[in-house]
């Protein structure tokens, strides 16, 4: 047993590519599933970068919210575009390779958007807190530039966070290079470790488990605590229901986001099954991406109007 692992350990050093094994059970069914996946990442990409013009050239929604939200559609870009891409490719092509560096690039792209994802709704959370809760505050509070400081605290802090669980499962020796999901990512990859990864888990517990992931998640509830006392507080029935729906919609995709990304990441290695992952990686990484720009725009009455005042101009309708 000791001379198998031996063999393996000296095997894990000549890996220099990885395959990924996406969809194998519904191998007849690729065609749909690429046609799919491509809708969708054509309709969230569409959406998104629709929302980055409106929000930047729009002179109506130069204000916190929308400045956050324009961001928010930026790193959903390169969510998507880091992950869908490359299950397209499998779909069409059946090349399921991909080089051990483009891995890494691919893991610390997918980890470092999904921090500021999770930092970023948080960050949205408290611009709703200080609109709702110290209306007449709010200008002060959230003024530009605090916006570019918290801004750049959610880059830096991703950054870092990528850094430290990218380079901690670099260092790991690899027996096996078949990844049995749809793209590189941390659980299917500590999979593959010739050696037992507990100090990735230790830290991917810790690190995104309490500070990216339960500390906003912490913090947005305890926010809406206090928007919701505030909301009572309003006597306009019509302005309660256009404030419920503004938390409703963004508590839902708090609700997906950190449900499945928790279900993903913050689990004993034992308990990992990669079907199971997979169809929860769809959800986490595609549908959320694509419910965003719906629930955060175009449920919006201010960005349904720019929309439209935007294709009266251009002729569209």
């Amino acid at each position: 047993m000791n001379q198998v692992k031996a063999i393996q350990m000296l095997n894990a050093t000549s890996i220099t590519e990885f395959n990924i094994l996406g969809f194998p059970e519904a191998a007849e069914k690729r065609i749909l599933l690429f046609v799919c996946f491509l809708t969708i990442y054509v309709i969230t990409l569409s959406g998104n970068l629709l929302i980055i013009t409106i929000t930047k050239l729009d002179p109506t929604l130069q204000n916190p919210m929308y400045f956050f939200l324009g961001y928010l559609s930026m790193i959903d870009t390169c969510y998507i575009s880091a992950t869908v891409p490359q299950m397209l490719v499998i779909l069409v092509s059946r090349q399921q390779s991909i080089s051990f560096g483009c891995c890494f690039m691919q893991l610390y792209t997918v980890i470092l958007v999904e921090g500021a994802e999770c930092i970023l709704l948080a960050i949205m959370a408290y611009d709703r807190y200080a609109a709702i809760c110290f209306p007449l505050h709010y200008n002060i509070t959230m003024h530009r530039g605090k916006c570019y400081k918290m801004l750049f605290g959610t880059m830096i802090s991703s950054a870092l966070h990528s850094a430290l669980h990218t380079g901690l499962i670099y260092r790991l020796p690899f027996c096996d290079n078949l990844i049995n999901h749809l793209f590189c990512d941390i659980p299917p990859l500590l999979k593959l470790s010739c050696i037992d990864p507990y100090l990735n888990e230790i830290v991917l517990f810790a690190v995104s488990g309490v500070f990216v992931g339960l500390g906003p998640l912490l913090f947005i509830l305890i926010t809406y605590v206090y928007i919701v006392i505030s909301i009572f507080r309003i006597t306009s029935v019509e302005g309660r229901k256009k404030m419920f729906s503004t938390c409703a919609a963004h508590l839902i995709i708090v609700n997906i986001f950190y449900g499945t990304g928790s279900f993903t990441y913050v689990r004993p290695k034992t308990s990992y099954s990669s079907e199971r992952d997979k169809l929860v990686s769809v959800i986490y990484n595609v549908a959320t991406l694509l419910l965003n720009p719906i629930v955060y725009s175009f449920r919006n009455n201010e960005m349904r109007r720019s929309l439209t005042k935007g294709c009266r101009k251009m002729g569209i309708t």
